[in-house]
């Protein structure tokens, strides 16, 4: 079970940082916590997260069959990986290397 939760956790974690690498990068405010947009954004994908179909099976979202955020939501958060993932490597190389694993894991078992 605990380990179950770690993954979730983990998950959880890994939006959040890149949610937070974006928006102080886009939204100038480093000192002041995340803006209004990206706080609701983080609260929606942590929801999403929790209340995902498939629990610690979860794929990646970008391989999951099931999309289930809002096209909005959808649209923010594609934006927001693509700015923050590359970036991911050097500020937090090792949740880049969970992402990737659990990425490589998802195109494992979607394949077979």
């Amino acid at each position: 079970m605990r380990k179950e939760n770690n993954k979730l956790t983990t998950e959880k974690k890994t939006v959040e940082l890149m949610i937070t690498m974006y928006c102080e990068a886009h939204h100038n405010n480093k000192n002041e916590g995340l803006c209004y947009r990206c706080t609701n954004l983080l609260k929606y994908a942590k929801l999403r997260i929790d209340n995902c179909v498939y629990g610690v099976e979860k794929p990646t979202c970008d391989l999951c069959p099931i999309h289930c955020y809002n096209k909005f939501s959808r649209d923010e958060i594609k934006k927001i990986m693509k700015y923050s993932g590359p970036r991911m490597i050097l500020r937090h190389p090792i949740l880049f290397i969970k992402h990737l694993s659990r990425n490589i894991n998802s195109k494992t078992k979607k394949s077979t």
